[in-house]
C-alpha cells in the first residue's frame, strides 16, 4: 500500500516540478512536498506501520524520492535566481540615456580660483597657514602691541590667552618670512574669523587673500602696478581706479584701492551707494617693525602687502546684495553661478 503511494507521489511531483515558472510557485511546491508537514513527511510517518520484512526496501524508496525532490528543488531554484538576475541586468539600448547631475564649484571657490590664477600669472606662489593661530603671529609680530588701539578694530574669537582663530591671513606673512629669505612673492588664501554681528554686509566667517612681496628696492609704484593689473584682468580693462590713504598697523604708508563701479560704470547705483566707486582691497608698504620681528634687515629690504575679502569681491562682481546668501546653501541661488 505504501509503495503505491510512493509511486503516485513520484509521478505527481514530476508533473508539478516540470511546470514551475516562478520562485513563488517553487516555494509552494517545497511546502507541499518537502516541508515538515509536507506529503513526503507523512509517508515517512506511515513507514512505522510497514511490516518489518518490507521496511528496508520501502525506506530505501522513500529516501530516494526525498533526495530526488530535493535535488530538483535546488536545481530549479538556482536556475530561477539566475534568470531573475539576468533580467534585471538587461539594458534596453533604445531607451534615452540617464542625465547625471554634476555639481559645480561654489561661487566663493570660483572667485578665489580666478584671483589665484591671475596672481600666479604674475609670478606669485600660493601659501596656506593654520586657522588656529598664536596671538604673537596674528597681532604682535604684525605691529599690534598688547595695548595698541588697532586691536579694537577686530573682534576676535580667543581659544585661550595665547591662541585664537585668526582674524586675517596676515599671520601667514610672518610664517613665510620666518621660513624664507628674500626675495619672497606670495599670495595667501584662507578662512578668517571675526566676532561680528551677522548682517547683509558682514559675517563671522569670511575668506581672504593676502599678498606679500619682499625684495631690495621694492616701491609703492610696483604695488600700484600689480594691483591695477589684477583689477583690469579680474573686472574690466577700461575701469578707472584710485588709491586713498588709510591705516593698517603692519604697513606704512597704507592705502585702500577703489575702482569704478562696473555695474553702473561710475554713474552711481545701489551697489556703490551712488558714489560711482567700489573699494576692493587694502594695501601698503610693509612696516619696518614687521621686518625686524622676522629678522629681515629693514635697511636692506622693502616690500608691499595687500589683502582682499573674497566674499566682498564676489558680491561686487556679481551684484549680490546679501553676504548671507553665500552660506545658506540654497541651490536655487548657487545654481545661478
Amino acid at each position: 500500500m505504501l509503495t503505491e503511494e510512493i509511486q503516485h507521489l513520484k509521478k505527481e511531483s514530476e508533473k508539478d516540478f516540470s511546470s514551475v515558472e516562478s520562485s513563488k510557485e517553487l516555494e509552494e511546491l517545497r511546502i507541499k512536498y518537502l516541508s515538515r508537514n509536507g506529503l513526503l513527511s507523512h509517508l515517512f510517518e506511515a513507514l512505522k506501520e510497514v511490516p518489518k520484512e518490507e521496511k528496508p526496501q520501502v525506506g530505501k524508496n522513500l529516501n530516494e524520492l526525498r533526495n530526488s525532490l530535493t535535488e530538483k528543488f535546488n536545481l530549479l531554484k538556482s536556475n530561477l535566481e539566475k534568470s531573475d538576475y539576468t533580467s534585471k541586468e538587461k539594458i534596453d539600448l533604445t531607451l534615452p540615456g540617464t542625465i547625471r547631475k554634476i555639481g559645480s564649484k561654489h561661487i566663493i571657490i570660483q572667485t578665489l580660483d580666478e584671483i589665484k590664477s591671475i596672481f600666479k600669472g604674475m609670478g606669485f606662489s600660493v601659501f596656506e597657514g593654520p586657522e588656529l593661530e598664536s596671538d604673537f603671529n596674528n597681532f604682535e609680530a604684525l605691529n599690534f602691541p598688547p595695548d595698541h588701539p588697532a586691536r579694537d578694530m577686530q573682534d576676535t574669537f580667543f581659544i585661550s590667552k595665547d591662541f585664537l582663530l585668526r582674524t586675517h591671513t596676515s599671520p601667514v606673512q610672518i610664517r613665510i618670512m620666518n621660513r624664507f629669505k628674500p626675495p619672497v612673492r606670495a599670495i595667501i588664501p584662507g578662512l578668517c574669523y571675526r566676532n561680528e554681528a551677522i548682517s547683509t554686509r558682514s559675517y563671522c566667517v569670511f575668506h581672504q587673500v593676502e599678498g606679500l612681496y619682499v625684495d631690495t628696492d621694492v616701491t609703492f609704484a610696483e604695488l600700484k602696478g600689480t594691483l591695477v593689473s589684477f583689477a583690469k584682468q579680474f573686472y574690466m580693462e577700461e575701469l578707472k581706479y584710485r588709491f586713498r590713504p588709510s591705516f593698517f598697523p603692519f604697513t606704512e604708508p597704507s592705502a585702500e584701492m577703489d575702482i569704478t563701479c562696473f555695474i553702473c560704470k561710475g554713474e552711481g547705483c545701489r551697489v556703490c551707494k551712488n558714489s560711482g566707486w567700489l573699494e576692493i582691497l587694502g594695501c601698503g608698504m610693509v612696516d619696518p617693525n614687521v621686518f625686524e620681528n622676522v629678522g629681515y634687515d629693514p635697511e636692506m629690504f622693502t616690500g608691499y602687502a595687500f589683502g582682499m575679502g573674497i566674499e566682498r569681491i564676489a558680491l561686487l562682481k556679481y551684484g549680490i546684495d546679501d553676504i548671507r546668501k553665500l552660506y545658506e546653501n540654497d541651490l536655487r541661488f548657487l545654481k545661478q553661478f
